[in-house]
């Protein structure tokens, strides 16, 4: 069995985990409260997405990610997720314009489900994915979160409820 290696950054959003193999970054998400902290067994990949989301929340990874990932999933599911990762920071998208950009419109749901399985939060930038009427929707780390990160970001200004893509 591979093994896996993995940190903890506390975040203003709550406790984050790094996990990763020996290629690379694997997971990255918020903790559930209560959730059980294992022991840390960091390598070189944790250590450096462990800095750059450090990074993000100071301001300054506005350009994307700059370490190793190990992704697994299906093949469309990468798709999908190598087409969120365009999304740039301080900007959003919907889910109808990333299953155009993959080159099928009609897979509106298949592409929420595959952001809804994003492995690797904040890199992978699923929380920029919104509603085609602008509302915020579904964010594995809550919408609560999604609207911070939005926020944080620049695209949401605080106190708005819904964006406007108009």
């Amino acid at each position: 069995m591979e093994t896996v290696f993995r940190d903890y950054i506390e975040t203003p959003l709550g406790l984050m985990v790094v996990e990763a193999s020996p290629r690379g970054v694997s997971k990255i998400r918020f903790l559930d409260e209560g959730e059980e902290i294992l022991d840390d067994l960091t390598n070189p990949h944790t250590m450096d997405a462990i800095e750059w989301i450090d990074n993000y929340f100071q301001g300054n990874s506005k350009l994307g990610f700059d370490f190793s990932i190990d992704l697994s999933g299906t093949t469309f599911q990468k798709q999908v997720w190598k087409e969120l990762c365009k999304v740039k920071y301080g900007t959003v998208a919907t889910y109808l314009d990333i299953s155009e950009r993959i080159g099928n419109p009609k897979a509106i749901r298949a592409v929420g489900a595959a952001n809804g399985q994003n492995p690797i939060a904040l890199a992978i930038p699923c929380h920029r994915i919104i509603g085609s009427d602008g509302t915020l929707t579904g964010y594995a780390g809550g919408l609560g979160r999604k609207k911070w990160l939005l926020q944080h970001e620049g695209y949401i200004k605080y106190g708005q409820e819904q964006l406007s893509l108009f």
